[in-house]
């Protein structure tokens, strides 16, 4: 693409040879010929300057920097290079296909347009939408519908009766509806109680690799449109987890917890059962949230959780233990010493 080009795509403005042809994006650093970098931090003004990089995005008042450069200034460079990213390098559409390897029930309903990979299972009257790509040993159960434009990697796994929505993305070893966690305790042992409902995936929804959402026990788990959750999350039996939420690596979330729409949820973040986290909060990493907590709009971290400023305050506090510790020996010790001071003068 020329960057004329490429900045009608990120809705910036040019500045220097608008006819310049870019291949691809790059790393300031790396960037070469025929590539485009961005720069949103004034400490890197420098390093821009040297770099090779045919083109650079940059934040709107800053190309008067670069003046012997070509450059495409934007409200928003880092967002602008994503677009950028994604118009320079498309996702990869493989020839509709169903490999003979494959596995699928006659009462499937497999879109003209798929790819259906090797070592593929499609079980009794699953739909998969047109343009779909399903890897490498994907297994789809019964009574499964998978949306258009999806793309389900290597291994990911769909229990009976999972619904996906248009444009999902599920990366290697994503497993959808599983049993949820759910036992009554008797004199015997435990009673598993029925895990018979479903998992819901709305649209556009990516799910990192060895993701776990369980079926619901009874109704759906969901995971609302847009949101995006990173490798290795496991969502208990019955959440409903809003739109455009983002949830880090390892977080852990137990059963019927709700997480609103536009939350940030933080790495190996432990959710207890029933809690609700409200739109416009964000929770930071190793957060912990007990059972039936309400964690409203706000910055949350600590275990337990706790307001932002209320965890710097006793962080603070903690961190001068040690201090405080010394301090009352020495009080406790010239307490003793008034004592007997004043014993001694009694008698």
């Amino acid at each position: 693409m020329t960057v004329d080009e490429l900045a009608e795509i990120v809705s910036g403005r040019v500045v220097g040879d608008a006819g310049t042809r870019i291949e691809r994006i790059s790393d300031l650093d790396c960037a070469r010929e025929g590539e485009v970098a961005y720069i949103d931090n004034e400490k890197l003004f420098d390093a821009a300057t040297e770099s090779r990089a045919s083109c650079l995005i940059v934040r709107d008042g800053a190309e008067a920097k670069f003046t012997d450069r070509t450059v495409i200034a934007v409200a928003n460079p880092k967002l602008a290079f994503a677009l950028a990213g994604a118009a320079l390098h498309p996702a990869v559409r493989r020839e509709p296909t169903i490999h003979p390897t494959a596995v699928v029930a006659e009462t499937a309903d497999v879109a003209l347009t798929a790819y259906v990979g090797p070592n593929v299972c499609i079980g009794e009257y699953t739909h998969v939408g047109a343009y779909t790509r399903l890897e490498a040993g994907v297994v789809l159960g019964s009574n499964v519908t998978v949306g258009d434009d999806c793309v389900l990697h290597p291994n990911v796994v769909f229990y009976d009766g999972v619904s996906v929505g248009n444009r999902v993305i599920l990366h290697a070893g994503v497993c959808l509806g599983a049993d949820g966690f759910g036992y009554v305790r008797h004199d015997l042992g435990y009673q598993k109680f029925p895990q018979i409902g479903t998992v819901v995936i709305e649209d556009d929804v990516e799910i990192g690799a060895h993701t776990c959402v369980d079926r619901a026990a009874l109704g759906r788990t969901r995971i609302g449109r847009g949101t995006k959750l990173d490798n290795m999350v496991h969502v208990g039996h019955n959440c409903d987890i809003g739109e455009r939420v983002v949830i880090a690596a390892q977080t852990g979330i137990s059963g019927s917890v709700v997480i609103e729409d536009d939350a940030v949820i933080g790495g190996q973040v432990g959710f207890g059962d029933h809690t609700r986290v409200m739109k416009g909060a964000v929770i930071g990493s190793k957060a912990g949230i007990l059972p039936g907590k309400i964690v409203r709009p706000g910055v949350w971290w600590g275990i337990p959780v706790q307001p932002l400023d209320e965890y710097k305050r006793m962080n603070a506090h903690m961190n001068r233990l040690p201090q405080m510790r010394d301090d009352i020996k020495r009080l406790e010790k010239e307490l003793a010493e008034l004592k007997k001071r004043s014993t001694d003068y009694a008698e």
